[in-house]
């Protein structure tokens, strides 16, 4: 696809995203697997199902810009899935993973709010407010997600380095 357009440039931030989340979909149930702390592991697993509602979310913008969600393979989400597999991998302290995985996840969860941010941005000065409201449902989605990680980490996790 040619840029010569900034609805081109959204379909592409669009198809980015797209392929971001079905790799994470795809970790997600590793990561989970690999947590110790019980409120990590229902993080893990809720956020797969969130991720589901992303898809969904995308294939939908996809639907009302008339453009095919696939094509793309987001390296960037590539590379952060492959940081946390290397976590999973590492033996160690049980809390000290969980510490591990909690940073893991949220890079991932920065790297969709910048993406989803940025495809906000284009559909907003676009003046595509249906497209909007679900680019902001998502994007509020993954802050939530990544403040609950830092909640994990601050009352579950930290708490432990404590009593170490």
């Amino acid at each position: 696809m040619k840029l010569d357009s900034y609805e081109k440039l959204l379909v592409h931030e669009l198809k980015d995203l797209y392929s971001a989340e079905k790799q994470i979909l795809k970790a997600l149930p590793k990561l989970s697997e690999a947590a110790n702390n019980p409120q990590l592991k229902r993080a893990f697993d809720n956020h797969r199902e969130e991720t589901k509602k992303h898809i969904s979310r995308i294939e939908e913008v996809f639907n009302q810009l008339d453009f095919e969600p696939g094509g793309e393979h987001c390296s960037g989400a590539e590379g952060l899935i492959e940081e946390g597999e290397d976590m999973i991998a590492l033996d160690g302290d049980e809390n000290v993973k969980d510490a591990g995985l909690i940073c893991a996840a949220q890079r991932v969860e920065h790297y969709e709010m910048a993406g989803y941010g940025n495809a906000l941005f284009l559909a907003t000065a676009l003046g595509k407010d249906s497209i909007v409201e679900i680019l902001r449902k998502t994007l509020e989605d993954e802050g939530k997600a990544d403040r609950d990680l830092t909640h994990i980490a601050k009352q579950e996790i930290l708490s432990s380095m404590a009593v170490a």
